[in-house]
C-alpha cells in the first residue's frame, strides 16, 4: 500500500491532473469516480494503473477487478494518498490513469461540432456531452481551447469523450476537412444573423459555437457560410456558451427528425 503522497507514483499522478503537456506526451488521461470509470470500461478504454483505497463500495470493487481482468496494474493507497492524489473535493476511493486512445469518424460526415475559444472546462464538457447526446459525428476543436481530456472537463462530460471524436486541429486542417466533406458552416452570433429555426439543419453542416468570454475568433468568421442566433425574449444579454451550444444541437435533431 502506498502510504505516502511524497511517493513517486503519486507526484506523477498529480502532474498529469494538472498538465496537458504531461498527458500529451506519456499518452495517458486521468479518470476517476465509479461513473466515469465504469463509461471508459463500457466504451473500450484501456487502463494503464488504477489507484484504490480499501473500503471500497461494490460498484467500485468490481470496476477494479474488471480493469485488473484486461492487465492494468493495481496500486492500493492509503485515504488520504487518494485525497492529494484526487482533482476532487471528495474521492470515490478509485482512480485510473487509461491509455489515450484517437478515435476514428466516419468517412464521411454531415454532423459536425466546433467549438471555438472555450476555455471553461465545465462549458466545454457540458457542450461535448450535449454533441455526443444529439448525435455529432466528430468535434473539430480549434486551438485555444481547453484540453477536452484534463480531468475537469472529463467529468463535466460525462465520459462523452470515451465515445466522441474529438480532434484537436489547426484552423487550417479545419477548413480542409470541411472543404473535403462538403459541410456548410454555421456559426452562432448573439443577435446576428436569421433566427436558428430559420436554418437549414437538414443538409450536411458543421455548427460553431464560441467561448464563453468573447465568442467566436475571427477564423470562424472566416470559415462560416451563415450566422444564426437565438431569440431572446427575455432580454439577457446572452446565453451561457453550453446552454447556447445545446439549444442548436437539438435543433439539428429536432429538423432531421422531421424530414
Amino acid at each position: 500500500m502506498i502510504t505516502s503522497a511524497q511517493n513517486s507514483k503519486i507526484k506523477w499522478l498529480r502532474l498529469l491532473q494538472r498538465d496537458s503537456r504531461e498527458r500529451r506526451e506519456s499518452g495517458v488521461i486521468i479518470a476517476e469516480g465509479v461513473r466515469l470509470l465504469e463509461e471508459a470500461l463500457s466504451a473500450g478504454w484501456q487502463a494503464q494503473t488504477i489507484f484504490y483505497t480499501a473500503d471500497l463500495e461494490p460498484r467500485a470493487r468490481h470496476l477494479v477487478e474488471r480493469f485488473a481482468a484486461q492487465g492494468a496494474a493495481l496500486e492500493q493507497v492509503a485515504d488520504s494518498v487518494m485525497l492529494a492524489a484526487s482533482d476532487t473535493e471528495t474521492p470515490q476511493g478509485v482512480l485510473a490513469v487509461l491509455h489515450m486512445r484517437l478515435l476514428p469518424h466516419p468517412s464521411s460526415l454531415d454532423f459536425v461540432f466546433i467549438p471555438d475559444r472555450v476555455r471553461d472546462p465545465g462549458n466545454l464538457g457540458t457542450m461535448l456531452r450535449s454533441a455526443a447526446a444529439a448525435g455529432v459525428q466528430a468535434v473539430f476543436l480549434p486551438t485555444g481551447a481547453v484540453d477536452p481530456f484534463a480531468p475537469k472537463v472529463l467529468r463535466a462530460g460525462m465520459g462523452a469523450q470515451f465515445r466522441l471524436p474529438v480532434l484537436q486541429l489547426e484552423w487550417s486542417d479545419i477548413r480542409a476537412r470541411i472543404a473535403r466533406h462538403g459541410l456548410r458552416v454555421y456559426l452562432a452570433e448573439m443577435g446576428g444573423g436569421i433566427e436558428y429555426t430559420l436554418a437549414d439543419f437538414v443538409s450536411p453542416l458543421a455548427l460553431v459555437v464560441g467561448g464563453e468570454a468573447s465568442g467566436s475568433g475571427v477564423e470562424a468568421y472566416d470559415l462560416s457560410d451563415q450566422q444564426v442566433s437565438i431569440p431572446m425574449p427575455g432580454g439577457s444579454e446572452s446565453l451561457n456558451a453550453a446552454i447556447a451550444a445545446g439549444v442548436l444541437l437539438f435543433e439539428v435533431v429536432r429538423q432531421r427528425r422531421l424530414h
